[in-house]
């Protein structure tokens, strides 16, 4: 009885590796590793921006003239704290015909109607002060603008919120400031979506974990988020490691030369891959030089396998 037998991928690569065994192994390698344990994680990154977590525009409740503002950007006001002054119309007017009287009748006047106060309705600090002293405004111009507090505000995509969880620490980063990282812990996820460029995101909102001075609403953020992560994980170097039909293979070093070894591997970080299974700790893994990948390729070219019957 005829039987017919194809040589498979893999015998290919066993094929290749006593090539490379009988001709000079040590001149085939170019580098070498061992399994070491190393802390890996898998992140990916969100752009969001700061935003204040309330904004507030105080307008005036009625037209009329700025007489002085108390504070400045950047101000930390409380509530109830008065923070600007203001004439009506009619008072801003009644005040300018008594200047014109003299000093004496200016002052007069000025004690018998006096500007109405303007104050903080709760506390935060001022991020704009649009307007100055001497402006007319109307009621619906806001003479101030002030905040509560600064967070990060990011969308993120559908496929990406099972790794986000509300109290997990992220790492952020300021584009104005790329060499400072910021830490910042989950406390909103929205229970609504979104629809940006087609792809549906949940809006997320970040407490920085300490107020940095440097905020100011509108900076660009980066957010870094851990999917996945494994301490003390026997990794190689992702270049040592060889993806072949969905197959992970290795080259090992031995006393005899060189051999394919097909593993199992975990999680990686893009860098390094945790190896599961198919490598030992005292094992040797090796890359080849270029010339004895161009030997394996044109082995591979030439030594192309044919059916074997018998």
């Amino acid at each position: 009885m005829k039987k017919l037998f194809i040589i498979s991928g893999v015998l290919i690569a066993v094929a290749l590796a006593l090539f490379l065994i009988f001709k000079s192994p040590k001149q085939a390698i170019d580098k070498e590793a061992q399994l070491k344990q190393r802390n890996l994680s898998v992140e990916f990154r969100e752009t969001g921006a700061v935003s204040p977590r309330n904004r507030l525009e105080i307008k005036p409740p009625f037209a009329g003239r700025i007489e002085e503002i108390l504070v400045n950007e950047g101000d930390n006001v409380k509530k109830g704290q008065i923070i600007a002054w203001m004439s009506s119309s009619e008072r801003a007017a009644m005040i300018d015909a008594a200047r014109a009287m003299g000093d004496e009748e200016y002052e007069r006047w000025k004690q018998i109607y006096k500007p109405t106060p303007i104050v903080a309705p709760m506390n935060g600090f001022i991020i704009l002060r649009p307007k100055e002293p001497g402006q007319t405004i109307t009621n619906a111009d806001a003479v101030l603008v002030m905040a509560d507090d600064l967070i990060i505000e990011s969308n993120v995509d559908e496929t990406d919120l099972r790794y986000i969880k509300i109290g997990d620490k992220l790492k952020m980063y300021l584009d104005a400031y790329p060499d400072e990282t910021f830490e910042g812990i989950v406390e909103h996820i929205s229970y609504e979506s979104t629809v940006l460029s087609n792809v549906t995101v949940y809006m997320i909102k970040i407490r920085p974990v300490k107020k940095p001075s440097v905020f100011r609403a509108g900076m660009t953020a980066t957010i870094t988020v851990t999917a996945d992560s494994k301490e003390n994980a026997w990794s190689i170097p992702n270049n040592f490691i060889t993806d072949a039909r969905g197959k992970k293979t290795v080259f090992v070093k031995n006393p005899k030369g060189i051999e394919t070894r097909e593993i199992k591997t975990g999680i990686t970080d893009g860098r390094f891959t945790e190896v599961l299974s198919g490598l030992s700790q005292d094992e040797t893994v090796v890359t080849l030089t270029t010339k004895a990948k161009e030997k394996a390729k044109s082995f591979m070219s030439t030594g192309t396998p044919r059916a074997v019957t018998r």
